[in-house]
């Protein structure tokens, strides 16, 4: 194992531990009666069992909060909480720039090396898309997020 996969298993490990944003209450994981400016969406994968009902709010057209539930294998609970830590802030536009690339590095079957400059922490799982089971795991909060933020005003 390379010096650089190591540190990737450890920022994964790290993350699946701390998960950051993953603060929604279990009494609002349905999602009833939210305001124009939160969506939330349920993702599960059926292969392994892994879930997230991920919540996103908005200000003025950018993410102000981002909290999540979830259960599941340390890549999706990782890819959660390194997800919660990069949309904060950002606009709609640079928020589905990011799950695209995301996405496109967990489509490659490890042909693209992730570009840290652009995906952060989130580089640290480009391994996964070796592994094509693994992937809907990594792209679990991902697709979450995108869904959530299309359904916010």
């Amino acid at each position: 194992m390379s010096a650089l996969d190591s540190l990737y298993q450890q920022i994964i490990l790290q993350e699946s531990k701390t998960r950051r944003g993953g603060d929604l209450p279990d009494d609002q994981l349905d999602g009833m009666h939210l305001p124009a400016n939160v969506g939330q969406c349920h993702q599960l994968n059926p292969v392994c069992g892994d879930e997230i009902t991920l919540r996103i709010e908005t200000d003025v057209g950018k993410v102000s909060g981002i909290h999540w539930a979830g259960d599941g294998c340390s890549i999706s609970m990782a890819s959660a909480s390194i997800l919660s830590d990069m949309v904060v802030g950002l606009g709609r536009a640079e928020v589905q720039s990011l799950v695209d690339n995301f996405r496109e590095v967990m489509r490659s079957r490890g042909t693209l090396v992730a570009d840290e400059d652009v995906l952060g922490d989130a580089a640290a799982l480009s391994g996964v898309s070796k592994f094509p089971a693994r992937v809907k795991c990594a792209m679990l909060a991902w697709v979450a997020a995108e869904d959530a933020l299309n359904q916010t005003q």
